[in-house]
């Protein structure tokens, strides 16, 4: 049976990400086993209700159907999140390994960065003359950030140049702070360090672009050196001067500490991958490495890149276009689901997209919540398609993760990404085989996008259905609960139109008037009168009750005929008036009394102009018919 590895990070470091994780699957060649990818891209200045939406891909998978853990912590620093995951994995009983953030009493695996840093420190002062240094650190709670700065530090202790060491900034990771800081302090005017040691690549880019943007030029006025060697960095101008953790060895030496464990009782491995310091452009050596050359190769995949991304932005424009153009959940599932099936070349022949049954329900009803921290039991399949074979099911039970997933004789990696909206599931996207779609950074944008398309739809849903509810209750008689004068007034518009379009327009109105209600109110009481509204309308209802009835206000109602109710209205105004009582002014009147007072009239195209004008002959006919009433009492 193929055994299945469950890998938790964030996409942030996607090269440093990808080494590690072709590292462990050339480890596995040989073996049967899949490794199931739980990626998100919550950040720091995330609000607290967005990183849990994010980090909510974590609680996807029931961790007992799984033979192993690994927690790539070069990737993911929230320590509430990993110690939620270690806790899971053992209460599943399976092995967990930590890369890059050790934990007491797990098998770890790491990098020697403290050497290498130690080797970068010596190489900037002894080989270019730095004196003054800056550390831009992670956070105060990464592992890794943590022991490079020990090491600068240990560096400058063993050199008794402790005072050189001029500052640590903590970016948290955030290339924004960066710019943010050291524009700060050139505009106060505060003597900037000889060398800046970034505990990453990306900070230590931004770093030289801040310095270039504010009028220094690196490496001729300041030295700039990040971690983890990425590719960006290798072309970028200046190269960056950094150390190469070598995670394609880190994956390696997962899958080998996973092996122990799996073969042998509990205990606790530890492997340090030896790393090695690279001096490159940002620290003034030129003779390292041809960058050059690698620009130029870089160069010259630009333009298929560029190919690539105009179609790519194109199938999201249209993954929007038709998402936004939906009227209603339904036409949601069956035309995106259309689209997915005519053209998923960028998704490839297996790719999920896994709905919470509540995202539907919700828009139509605001006391329906959907699920946070967690994802439901079952999942709406709004459309899934493995190894080329559509999935037909409308529903899927999540813990088994992915739709139509069979064990075939290929290892693979599944990664899943979480749709949502701040904290609340909307559901989640599974890719198969994606290395070079998480490099690009497809990954991302296409979950953000589908993302932000679906929150616009369920926002347009939500309010547009409220606004239905809103002019309901706004066009409601709240006595009777027939149309009232706002509803008839818009109804008026319409057939406006339709008589100034319609040729063979037809209809009829109806008035009513309903006799002796001031007399029952000053008689009886107000509320003996709304009980006798209340019976005269439901009157009028039962007899018209194909057609809109409105109340004008006080004792008035109008009913508009069309149709069945137009071809029968002499018969329907006879069978009125004999449902209801004998006119009468004098008291007592029977507990049952209905009088109404109708009068109809029919458009006549040859003398109606607007509206009005049948409403006018409607209403005289009805005084009409109050005034014989009244005569024959």
């Amino acid at each position: 049976m193929k055994k299945k590895i469950a890998l938790f990070t964030t996409g942030w470091g996607a090269e440093i990400l990808i080494q590690f994780i072709t590292g462990m699957m050339g480890e596995l060649e040989n073996d049967d086993v899949d490794i199931f990818m739980f990626l998100c891209y919550a950040t720091f200045l995330d609000t607290p209700a967005r990183k849990a939406g994010e980090m909510n891909i974590f609680n996807l998978p029931d961790l007992n159907d799984f033979d192993g853990a690994v927690i790539f912590g070069s990737g993911l620093d929230y320590q509430d999140r990993i110690d939620e995951i270690i806790s899971r994995c053992k209460e599943a009983g399976i092995p967990v390994i930590m890369q890059g953030n050790k934990k007491e009493g797990l098998s770890f695996i790491g990098s020697d960065n403290y050497q290498a840093v130690k080797d970068l420190c010596a190489h900037v002062r002894e080989e270019h003359g730095s004196r003054t240094f800056a550390y831009f650190a992670g956070t105060k709670d990464s592992h890794d950030s943590e022991l490079r700065l020990n090491a600068v530090r240990d560096y400058m202790k063993e050199n008794n140049c402790e005072d050189d060491l001029v500052e640590v900034f903590y970016t948290n990771w955030e290339n924004a702070e960066v710019t943010r800081h050291i524009t700060e302090k050139v505009t106060n005017g505060e003597e900037l360090p000889d060398v800046i040691i970034c505990a990453n690549d990306g900070l230590a880019m931004t770093a030289c672009i801040a310095l270039n943007d504010n009028g220094y030029d690196v490496p001729k006025d300041i030295l700039v050196t990040g971690f983890d060697y990425i590719d960006s960095g290798k072309i970028f101008d200046p190269s960056t001067a950094s150390v190469d953790q070598c995670f394609d060895d880190m994956g390696k030496a997962a899958v080998k500490i996973w092996k122990k464990l799996l073969s042998g009782p509990e205990q606790e491995f530890v492997e340090m991958v030896p790393c090695k310091f690279i001096p490159g452009e940002s620290c003034g050596c030129y003779e390292f490495r041809n960058s050059d050359k690698l620009r130029r190769r870089m160069a010259r995949e630009a333009f298929s890149l560029r190919g690539k991304t105009t179609y790519f932005n194109r199938k999201l424009d249209k993954i929007d276009s038709t998402i936004l153009s939906c009227l209603t959940y339904l036409d949601l599932k069956n035309n995106l689901s259309n689209l997915l099936s005519e053209n998923h070349i960028y998704e490839g022949d297996s790719f999920h997209m896994l709905m919470e049954p509540n995202f539907g329900l919700s828009i139509y009803d605001s006391n329906i919540k959907m699920n946070t921290n967690r994802y439901s039991r079952h999942m709406e399949v709004l459309y899934s398609i493995e190894n080329g074979r559509e999935f037909k099911e409308e529903t899927f039970e999540s813990k088994e993760l992915i739709p139509g997933y069979t064990e075939d004789g290929m290892n693979h990696l599944y990664v899943f990404l979480p749709l949502h909206e701040g904290e609340y599931a909307y559901g989640y996207l599974v890719f198969k085989d994606c290395l070079e779609e998480l490099n690009n950074h497809f990954l991302q944008t296409y979950y953000n996008r589908m993302g932000l398309a679906l929150e616009k739809f369920r926002y347009a849903l939500t309010l547009e259905h409220i606004n239905k509810r809103l002019l309901d209750l706004m066009g409601r008689d709240p006595l009777t609960n027939v149309n009232n004068r706002m509803a008839y007034e818009d109804k008026e518009k319409h057939l406006q139109a339709e008589i100034n379009t319609e040729p063979d327009l037809k209809f009829a109105l109806a008035m009513f008037d309903v006799n002796s209600l001031k007399l029952i109110n000053d008689s009886e009481g107000h509320e003996a009168g709304d009980e006798y509204l209340l019976r005269s309308c439901h009157l009028i209802c039962q007899v018209f009750k194909h057609s809109p009835v409105y109340r004008l206000g006080g004792d008035e109602f109008v009913a508009v005929l069309s149709g069945e109710d137009y071809g029968n209205r002499d018969a329907l105004i006879k069978s009125l008036n004999d449902m209801m009582s004998p006119y009468s002014d004098t008291l007592p009147l029977p507990p049952d009394y209905v009088s109404i007072a109708c009068g109809v009239a029919v458009f006549d195209r040859d003398t109606d102009i607007t509206v009005a004008d049948v409403i006018k002959r409607a209403d005289e006919a009805m005084y009409k018919d109050k005034a014989e009433k009244k005569r024959n009492a």
